[in-house]
């Protein structure tokens, strides 16, 4: 079964307060499923981030999202509730590239 990952968009008050709320999730993330994520800061506007997350399967990616601890989180850390986007993707290759 292929991993899902889920990308998740969204516009935040201020980047290093939503970053310092973001790493206390660390262990939400472990407890449900979380295997890999990446943060993603756009070049042109610091508060417009995208966030991967990579979880076993689309149940597991679905069920984290949805956890009421999920969206709590978000209004801590200064997240435009209407600024989320989030979509669902089956990883179909990973590869990592040697550098010589």
């Amino acid at each position: 079964m292929p991993r899902t990952v889920t990308l998740v968009r969204h516009h935040v008050a201020d980047f290093d307060a939503w970053k310092k709320e973001y790493d206390t999730a660390t262990p939400l993330q472990q407890a449900n499923g979380l295997r890999v994520h990446q943060v993603l800061r756009s070049a042109e506007d610091p508060n417009d981030v995208v966030v991967s997350h990579t979880f076993d399967s689309s149940e597991a990616a679905h069920e984290f999202m949805a956890k009421p601890e999920i969206k709590e989180a978000m209004n801590r850390a200064g997240v435009k509730a209407d600024s989320v986007k989030t979509t669902y993707y089956s990883e179909v290759d990973t590869e990592k590239l040697a550098i010589s």
